[in-house]
């Protein structure tokens, strides 16, 4: 744990930002494909630029997906159904390229094919989870924050409380820590879309007023600094200021900066890629381990060979905050987590369409039903085998 005073930022973006619009159609064309068909191998990728949307990517599945339609709600639902925005779901362009999942890639991953005769990762590659016990979600104040500055924004534009709004937003928090610990918020910035009849002043005050101040309450100071819309103006925004890209938001999906990342992203993948499944498994490992107090802060990193089910490593590291050995907390994640893939496409049950929700406001720290990485069920299995 860093000791002394410093300040560390997270930021976050909004359902209409060009790259989370991408991860948002790309998860709700997964969600189609497991509606009807649980065990769909899908990896579908984004791209959206002024007018226009590209999908490509790889699908083996046994229903029928419209992908027009499901492209263009799910823009709509995001906010752009308004040709004031400069993009709109109505009339945008669609084009799609999608083929069949690589039968050398299937025969890995189908239980009974392959060298092992059991369902393998998807691909190589290295996840991880982190949890930490500064906020109640186990997540780092900063993206906690972050996150939910954007909510509330979202609520105040879904209600038409303030007509200006547009879908395209960003905020960002710093904090200020002492040795590991939260002690105030140093900076905000939010960058909000809005229509061109909204003047500077108006917005400022709106979102100081309407939006920062309930969601940081006392964490905030008289010398707190407030950014908003910097440049002065924000009226041109979405895919029209900025193409957007699947999987290029992937520290806004985790942890906000703290602790390591894999590099993988998630949005637009079935589980069977354990760039997905074994990240929320890590999650839900380390989450554990925090919430059981064995540690404050809890790092987990697992890593696979393609075709392969049992991990190839399984790291524990909680920063010197941990109660016990940190041997005996690895050998406790061994012991009560599942780590190959069918394991934990089962106990997480993760062939549902439960995807799109995930692809905005973050994977983690979420308190809702789809989201079965978050339970907290091996919190008494592990207070009882470490003996505390």
């Amino acid at each position: 744990m860093k000791k002394g005073r410093y300040l560390f930022t997270s930021e976050s973006v909004s359902e209409g930002h060009p790259d989370k619009l991408c991860d948002q159609i790309s998860d709700s064309i997964l969600d189609a494909a497991l509606k009807d068909d649980p065990y769909a191998r899908v990896a579908i990728e984004c791209l959206v630029k002024t007018g226009f949307v590209v999908v490509a990517g790889e699908m083996t599945t046994n229903t029928y997906i419209d992908i027009q339609d499901v492209v263009r709600k799910t823009i709509k639902e995001a906010g752009y159904d308004n040709p004031a925005f400069g993009f709109d779901g109505n009339t945008c362009g669609v084009l799609a390229s999608i083929s069949e999942q690589s039968p050398d890639i299937s025969q890995g991953v189908s239980e009974g094919l392959g060298l092992f005769k059991e369902q393998g990762a998807g691909d190589q590659g290295l996840m991880f989870g982190f949890a930490t016990n500064e906020t109640p979600e186990l997540m780092p104040l900063t993206l906690v924050l972050a996150h939910k500055l954007l909510i509330r924004l979202r609520e105040l534009r879904r209600t038409k409380t303030l007509l200006y709004l547009g879908p395209d937003a960003k905020s960002q928090v710093t904090v200020e820590y002492v040795d590991g610990v939260p002690q105030r918020i140093d900076t905000v910035v939010v960058s909000t879309q809005h229509l061109a009849s909204a003047t500077h002043d108006q917005i400022q005050k709106d979102m100081i007023d309407c939006v920062i101040k309930p969601v940081c309450g006392k964490l905030l100071d008289s010398n707190t600094k407030f950014f908003i819309n910097p440049t002065g103006s924000f009226v041109i925004g979405g895919p029209v200021a900025d193409s957007g890209v699947t999987g290029r938001k992937i520290i806004v999906d985790t942890y906000g900066g703290h602790g390591s990342h894999g590099g993988g992203a998630f949005s637009g993948k079935d589980p069977s890629k354990v760039d997905r499944s074994a990240a929320y498994a890590a999650r839900y490992i380390a989450k554990n381990i925090v919430a059981a107090g064995l540690a404050d802060k809890c790092e987990v990193q697992l890593a696979y060979a393609i075709g392969v089910a049992a991990p190839v490593s399984v790291l524990v590291h909680c920063f010197e905050t941990n109660k016990i050995p940190e041997e005996k907390i690895s050998e406790l994640a061994r012991k009560h987590f599942p780590l190959k893939p069918a394991e934990i496409i089962k106990e997480l049950n993760l062939r549902r369409p439960i995807y799109k929700k995930t692809a905005t406001y973050g994977h983690f720290g979420r308190n809702e039903p789809e989201f079965t990485w978050e339970r907290t069920d091996k919190v008494d299995v592990l207070r009882k085998d470490a003996g505390i």
